[in-house]
């Protein structure tokens, strides 16, 4: 981890217990905070750094202290990356429905980031099924000509995130590998309040697509798939994660449920990038698509959810 600069306290925001006096060390890989309060308003075991509690209390006449020693990838603490410096930061809070004055108080540690920082990247996914014959499915971030995994995860605003996504098939019938949904998150679980930018939804269409030069690329086999995304206004400077789904299917039974469509802005249609032909598959793209069941593929053995990331994008 590079040399850290101490950003020190940020401006005070909500409330405040006036007589608290608090002390924050950056390590470096974690933060300790110490919080002395005079006043004895608040219970300090009550007091949350990040969604962690102190890792010491006491309570004396002269008052209350609570201690946090924190990871930073630990407590909810959050990363955000600039051009020249990684930041983690978080909050000490209060219950809400505590009688005392609730507490919220910033705290903050800057890193000097090096010019050749990058933040750490899963190893691209590689997982196994066993429904007819086993199936290996791999999804990673590329270079920007495919010939390797990607070499860093920071991305400017508006550059190219080229992934792809395979599927290996061991004594299975040829399949098709699609993408069905992705989207962006800052999580790298989704949850039913988390923060979402739509990649890839309905069913295989390439929603992103109609705003954006984001494209699917022409496949080199059916068993393969590579998309082209342009770099999206989401979260910048904080770690990004891609949750994608990926199946794999007969090649020869593609419908409204099972395709891989993008939007031709020139055009003002959805195209089936397999077989333009058929692009009326693609019809349902801003409504709502449904396919057929297919007998002999059982969804356990032809998908896989995977996440990528932590990427990052970052203004020019």
């Amino acid at each position: 981890m590079p040399s850290f600069l101490m950003l020190g306290f940020l401006i005070l925001a909500g409330f405040l217990v006036a007589q608290a006096a608090i002390t924050v060390d950056c390590g470096k890989n974690s933060v300790s905070v110490r919080w002395v309060d005079a006043d004895s308003q608040v219970d300090p075991s009550l007091l949350r750094l990040g969604d962690c509690p102190p890792t010491q209390v006491s309570v004396k006449s002269q008052g209350s202290e609570a201690v946090f020693y924190a990871e930073f990838w630990a407590c909810n603490i959050r990363r955000l990356v600039t051009n020249n410096q990684i930041i983690f930061e978080a909050e000490i809070t209060s219950p809400t429905l505590s009688k005392a004055t609730p507490i919220y108080y910033p705290v903050a540690c800057a890193y000097e980031r090096p010019e050749d920082w990058v933040p750490p990247l899963y190893d691209p996914l590689l997982f196994h099924t066993h429904g007819q014959g086993d199936l290996a499915f791999r999804i990673s971030l590329m270079k920007d000509d495919f010939s390797g995994v990607a070499t860093t995860t920071t991305f400017s605003l508006g550059s190219t995130i080229p992934i792809a996504a395979s599927v290996a098939q061991q004594n299975h019938q040829p399949l098709i590998l699609l993408l069905d949904e992705c989207l962006a998150s800052t999580t790298p679980e989704l949850g039913p309040d988390s923060h979402v930018y739509p990649i890839i939804t309905n069913n295989g269409c390439l929603v992103d697509s109609k705003n954006t030069n984001s494209r699917f690329l022409p496949r080199k086999q059916l068993s393969e798939i590579r998309l082209s995304l342009q770099a999206f206004k989401f979260a910048i400077g904080e770690d990004v994660y891609l949750h994608c789904r990926l199946v794999a299917w007969d090649p020869s039974d593609l419908d409204g449920g099972k395709k891989a469509c993008q939007y031709d802005r020139i055009s003002s249609r959805w195209g089936l990038i397999d077989d333009p032909s058929q692009s009326s598959l693609c019809s349902c793209c801003d409504t709502n698509c449904q396919g057929r069941k297919k007998r002999g593929i059982t969804a356990d053995s032809s998908t896989l959810n995977s996440v990528i990331g932590p990427l990052v994008i970052i203004e020019n």
